[in-house]
């Protein structure tokens, strides 16, 4: 796979998605409103600024150690 540089504040928001992922998965049911907007948001923002065929690369680099 072809490692594309992507931006620090774009790895910034696939790492915070990764968090807020984990953070949801584990949350009371009842408390996750704020969890999921959150991740709405991140999606979101991901989606419109890298594309589909870079998500999996975006994914990888958010993943090493900074």
């Amino acid at each position: 796979m072809v490692h594309n540089e992507h931006s620090r504040d774009i790895v910034q928001a696939q790492r915070d998605w990764i968090r807020t992922y984990n953070a949801l998965a584990e949350a009371p049911s009842g408390s996750n409103t704020r969890l999921r907007r959150r991740l709405i948001d991140l999606s979101r923002r991901l989606v419109q600024d890298v594309p589909r065929e870079q998500l999996a690369d975006l994914r990888q680099q958010a993943e090493e150690k900074p």
